[in-house]
């Protein structure tokens, strides 16, 4: 279980010092939970979200234990280290908004064509409770063709939940090579 410390004090000066410490700031929230200013070690942050399994995974901070979801993530421009993560509490039962990771299988025909495949949304924007939400969207590309591309309203929703993007918006394709 990754465990982290509550931050006393919140502005700028105390995080850049944080991060030359090797912390990782993050806040964590959710509707009806008071937000949590926190630092975890930057490296056991890492760890933790490799190793998670699901969308979830647990944390401690300080005597209070939460199953987080990572909702959005700060890199930095040049070196591209992640400065700063915001937590969302998945709480059984609450309806709400969460972006789910899209991984393709399979290669596609297109590519003999001169075509390169191209994924557009690396994360789709789902509406529902926590507990019919899936880990990730698995697309198959096989039969993908130059010029071709799956759409968010090709992709099947899981019970009880809403593909919240739009429809007409790609989420894989295959262009033609330059």
């Amino acid at each position: 279980m990754l465990e982290g410390m509550i931050r006393e004090s919140i502005g700028s000066a105390s995080a850049k010092r944080l991060r030359r410490d090797g912390y990782l700031t993050a806040n964590i929230y959710a509707n009806g939970i008071e937000n949590i200013q926190v630092a975890f070690k930057r490296g056991d942050f890492i760890k933790a979200v490799r190793r998670k399994e699901g969308l979830t995974f647990p944390v401690k901070v300080g005597d209070k234990e939460f199953n987080v979801v990572i909702q959005e993530y700060q890199l930095h421009p040049v070196n591209g280290d992640v400065l700063h993560v915001d937590l969302r509490v998945a709480l059984p039962g609450q309806v709400t908004n969460y972006l789910v990771p899209v991984e393709t299988t399979g290669t596609p025909k297109g590519l003999k064509n001169k075509g390169v495949l191209i994924l557009q949304k690396k994360r789709i924007k789902v509406r529902g409770a926590i507990e019919n939400i899936p880990n990730k969207f698995v697309l198959d590309v096989t039969d993908l063709d130059r010029d071709d591309a799956i759409l968010i309203r090709d992709m099947e929703a899981p019970e009880n939940c809403r593909l919240m993007d739009r429809p007409d918006v790609a989420v894989v394709g295959v262009i033609k090579a330059k």
